[in-house]
């Protein structure tokens, strides 16, 4: 029980600090690509350090696992370059909703994973999201803005689905310290030929900037979300994610003054309520977990 409430206190915690995320999508003038390999190679860094300090060693991977790891890093590095895509395009409000709807997607490529059936009411969770998806987009045309903003979003939400799912799977297998570790790594490897010929002009403030994003909100948040893995369901977990927006959203308004739109607003609204009865939905796979 203790480690279960422990696992809910790291996981908020690590859902607090990822919902600075979408600001530094605004504060920092790089292109995501200069962005995402910021985070990810000093997330590596720090994560390195951590295990050393602590003296641990990373353990030894499995070729067959291997594969799992460098698709993840794949997966990690689409899912934040697509995330910062969306909010550079369009606001912060519209990236973090769009992208909130991850949890859908958990549940929709679940079964394919771990060979459940779909559910009835699966499909009725997409069709919902679907729908306040439709309320954000102001026209179906890319060239407008906030309709590729909504694009974007739902591409990072889909492919941190997909990673939700594969981490449940190696968190049984390695430690979070070791698969953030591998993740971020392989992340900023398969960015760095593209940084290398991207034109850079990175300030002090934006130098300082992507120190904070990838120490804090990379490094220290993705760390306690995988931890906290271990005690929770994923349904679980897609709830508490689900706060992730709305802490976004409000420090947006504060920070960037960005005030979101009244469609936006209830699209939001829409998805973040059907991630909410998602999140009262049994993780069909393994051992029971207990209900947090």
């Amino acid at each position: 029980m203790r480690d279960n409430h422990r696992a809910v206190l790291q996981l908020h915690t690590a859902v607090l600090l990822f919902g600075f995320t979408g600001l530094f999508g605004k504060l920092i003038s790089e292109s995501p690509v200069v962005i995402v390999f910021g985070r990810t190679i000093i997330a590596a860094s720090v994560l390195i350090f951590i295990i050393k300090a602590r003296g641990n060693a990373l353990k030894p991977v499995s070729v067959r696992d291997w594969v799992g790891f460098g698709g993840m890093g794949v997966l990690l590095a689409l899912h934040w370059l697509s995330f910062f895509q969306s909010i550079r395009v369009s606001t912060v409000a519209i990236g973090m909703l769009t992208y909130a709807g991850f949890p859908v997607f958990v549940t929709l490529l679940e079964p394919l994973l771990f060979r459940t059936r779909l559910a009835v009411k699966d499909l009725v969770y997409l069709f919902f999201v679907v729908a306040g998806l439709l309320v954000i987009v102001p026209e179906f045309s890319l060239a407008n803005r906030m309709t590729a903003g909504v694009f974007w979003g739902v591409l990072s939400g889909l492919s941190f689905a997909v990673l939700t799912l594969l981490n449940k799977i190696y968190s049984r297998r390695y430690s979070p310290l070791n698969i953030a570790f591998w993740q971020d790594g392989i992340a900023a490897l398969l960015l760095l030929p593209v940084v290398l010929i991207v034109p850079r002009s990175l300030s002090v403030t934006d130098v300082g900037y992507v120190l904070l994003l990838g120490i804090f909100c990379t490094a220290l948040a993705h760390t306690l979300f995988i931890h906290s893995m271990r005690h929770v369901r994923a349904f679980t977990a897609g709830i508490a994610a689900g706060m992730e927006p709305v802490y976004g959203v409000i420090l947006a308004m504060l920070i960037l003054g960005e005030i979101p739109a009244l469609r936006t607003v209830i699209g939001g609204l829409i998805i973040l309520i059907v991630v909410a009865f998602i999140s009262s939905v049994p993780f069909r796979t393994g051992r029971p977990e207990q209900e947090i």
